[in-house]
């Protein structure tokens, strides 16, 4: 599509090969964006690759990478930075539960993964991205977030921590970009019908949630140049 509300626009989403990322990903692509899909998945990536092609006649750029390699983070904005020159639009959404269990319970391996891939990574997204969505007319970063950020709850403290550490860290971001082109925002999408959830919830039925298609609406609005807050927390 050539007549949407992202049309012409350039835009990275992380953990696109399902979830959230993969519906966000699709949509921006409907609504004719651009979108670069980065996630470990390859076949996941692949089968979205072709749904979107057949959707919308046009290829997406597939980056099958563990978004822990953080080194291979900086060769993507070198890389896009070559062929691009800009970003228009940044979705930080991979993100990790662990286990949910007392803190002690926790090995520091664990520990460490979950911040590895819930913040540290999207601080080496920004360390990279930074100059290239500066670069764009209208540069929009979202970061997906959860209320266990702020709230606190039994069993959750690494993913709840990690979250909180992400939403200040993002926060500090958006006010020290506030007199810039770029705006950056959270997202807080509430329940979902996704793989995370139902680890967290067992007990939830999958057929009781929403599906990841009915959270996209809010990604869009905040991945559209007219949109002009920074530093919010949005809910669909």
């Amino acid at each position: 599509m050539s007549d949407g509300a992202l049309a012409g626009r350039i835009a990275l989403i992380t953990g696109a090969s399902r979830g959230i990322g993969r519906a966000v990903a699709l949509r921006f692509a409907q609504e004719g964006a651009h979108v670069i899909l980065l996630a470990r998945t390859q076949g996941g990536l692949e089968e979205l690759d072709d749904e979107i092609k057949k959707a919308t006649g046009k290829p997406a750029t597939l980056i099958v990478e563990n978004i822990t390699e953080y080194d291979k983070l900086d060769q993507v904005g070198a890389a896009l930075f070559q062929r691009y020159g800009k970003l228009d639009i940044l979705v930080g959404n991979a993100a990790v539960l662990g286990q949910l269990s007392p803190i002690p319970h926790y090995t520091p391996k664990m520990w460490e993964n979950v911040f590895a891939v819930n913040v540290t990574a999207n601080f080496r997204l920004i360390r990279s991205l930074d100059p290239l969505l500066r670069a764009s007319d209208a540069g929009r970063a979202m970061f997906v977030t959860s209320g266990v950020a702020r709230q606190a709850r039994m069993y959750w403290g690494p993913y709840a921590a990690s979250k909180a550490a992400l939403e200040n860290m993002v926060q500090a971001y958006a006010a020290e970009t506030a007199h810039t082109n770029l705006k950056v925002n959270l997202i807080d999408p509430g329940k979902v019908r996704t793989k995370m959830r139902l680890q967290a919830y067992p007990g939830d039925k999958p057929e009781d949630l929403p599906a990841p298609e009915t959270v996209t609406d809010i990604f869009v609005k905040a991945a559209s140049p007219a949109f002009a807050e920074t530093g919010q927390t949005l809910k669909p």
